[in-house]
């Protein structure tokens, strides 16, 4: 009796309610050093926000102050006090006393990283609990409308968006930010080499026509079976992540220069089977005799080289058949945490299943479903996605096989949803099925028409949301499933007839 009574006298002494994580003190710290010298809030700038301030009036001070410093303009007491509220009262000070004190007893601007780290770090842990709080709330109410595994995967996407960018929802951003990144992806494409505004797919051709592989896009990838979607899908993430380099950035973390780290999802392929076709299209060893053992002790020497370079390289993937979009998405925001990531490609949509129960009836509401999933994820982790497609046997049935928009697969959604459409086109393969009998008139045109196409692809850029549309010749050589940039007739070697 006597504990129970211990226990609940100890459980009314404690306190009724929490108080979010915060530091007032570290705030005013930093709003001294900056108001006595301006140059403390470029220490800051590239992570702090107004919004991670908890005092609502150090917010707009600091917002205040980083737009005249930014307009190159002082930042004082004097300065700024016009902008803020005249008769509102910080305890019995008015708010212009109340930025002299601020200013008057700052310590040093050294600190001032440390402040903002500090006011930075609890700004996280009060969005932590905000995001806790919607997530226990939610599965307490049970919405009919949402399932658990909905519910997880909107904790998960919360979560990650805090990790990365210190967010945890949507919202506007000024106008001025996103001229700024605009900005800042021309002065990237210019210094970069090739002067690609995206990471260079390394077919040069190919990067003229599109500018690299554009941030946020979904790229599709699309063609009928034999023409070389996987092959070229390969090509150009061995491509990548072969000429990755990181830089450095102030936080610590890396961020790719040239190239970028691949998550490769190999939904029709194994994972052996992939590193195959990559060693053999590097080694120039057809995977047939790589597969078969028909390989020299040369060969096999190349093939050695060939792995070690390859364990070096940041291409990752994943073989699960049958994935949903949410562990898709999932994995790839894990992917991106531990390792980095820079380009994602998907082999293929069709093999995709989509995560709601509605969608699974009808085949076309799922493929949607997964092409809207598959957008919304590019933009969220701001990296391009290559997610290839089967074209419908229409295609098979016109003189002029070349695939058109309207031969996607089983939904209009991939063609809507997608900033880039590519169709992978090879004359080769059909024309060799049609061989007329040897010797006669129709086999030597025959034979002048292969001539013309053999070893040749197109690419066709049927859709481009951010440039022109058209086609792109490649080489392409069957036996190391390789594509490749065809010569310029400007630096051909000069014939004489």
């Amino acid at each position: 009796m006597a504990e129970a009574a211990r226990r609940i006298g100890t459980q009314e002494a404690q306190p009724l309610y929490r108080e979010a994580p915060n530091n007032i003190e570290a705030e005013q710290a930093l709003l001294g050093a900056i108001l006595i010298n301006n140059d403390a809030f470029y220490r800051v700038s590239d992570f702090l926000k107004p919004s991670h301030f908890y005092e609502p009036l150090h917010r707009k001070t600091f917002e205040v102050a980083a737009e005249l410093i930014r307009m190159g303009k002082m930042a004082s007491p004097v300065t700024i006090k016009t902008f803020l509220p005249a008769d509102e009262k910080v305890g019995d000070m008015t708010v212009a006393h109340y930025l002299v004190r601020l200013a008057s007893e700052a310590v040093t601007v050294i600190n001032a990283a440390d402040y903002g780290r500090a006011i930075y770090d609890l700004a996280t842990r009060r969005a932590l609990i905000t995001v806790g709080e919607d997530m226990v709330n939610i599965a307490y109410d049970a919405p009919v409308d949402m399932s658990p595994s909905d519910q997880i995967e909107d904790a998960e996407r919360r979560l990650f968006e805090l990790a990365e960018t210190g967010r945890y929802d949507g919202g506007f951003e000024a106008f001025t930010d996103a001229v700024k990144t605009a900005i800042d992806m021309a002065n990237a494409a210019f210094m970069r080499d090739g002067h690609l505004s995206g990471i260079a797919t390394g077919l040069r051709d190919l990067d003229k026509r599109m500018g690299g592989l554009q941030s946020s896009d979904l790229i599709v990838l699309a063609g009928r079976p034999g023409m070389g979607k996987t092959s070229l899908a390969t090509n150009i993430a061995f491509n990548i992540a072969h000429s990755y380099e990181p830089a450095p950035q102030a936080d610590g973390s890396f961020k790719a220069a040239n190239g970028g780290v691949v998550g490769f999802f190999s939904l029709e392929m194994s994972s052996e089977q992939l590193a195959t076709r990559i060693i053999s299209e590097q080694t120039e060893i057809a995977s047939s005799k790589i597969r078969r053992g028909e390989i020299t002790e040369s060969d096999f020497e190349k093939l050695v080289a060939c792995s070690q370079m390859m364990q070096r390289i940041p291409l990752f993937i994943d073989q699960t058949g049958g994935i949903s979009i949410a562990q898709l998405a999932a994995r790839a925001r894990r992917l991106k945490r531990q390792r980095g990531l820079d380009v994602i490609v998907i082999d293929y949509i069709q093999l995709m299943q989509g995560s709601s129960a509605k969608a699974s009836q009808n085949r076309v509401q799922e493929i949607t479903e997964i092409t809207t999933g598959l957008k919304a994820l590019a933009k969220e982790l701001g990296v391009p996605i290559i997610a290839l497609s089967q074209l419908s046997r229409q295609v098979e049935s016109r003189d002029d096989k070349r695939p058109q928009l309207s031969d996607l697969r089983e939904s209009g959604s991939i063609e809507q949803d997608a900033d880039v459409v590519l169709f992978v086109y090879r004359e080769e393969y059909y024309l060799k099925n049609r061989e007329p009998k040897p010797g006669t008139e129709e086999h030597m045109k025959w034979e002048t028409d292969m001539n013309a196409v053999r070893g040749k692809a197109e690419c066709i850029v049927a859709k481009q949301r951010h440039g022109p549309t058209g086609t792109v010749s490649l080489g392409f050589q069957g036996e190391f499933t390789r594509f490749f940039d065809l010569a310029e007739s400007d630096h051909l070697p000069e014939r004489f007839e």
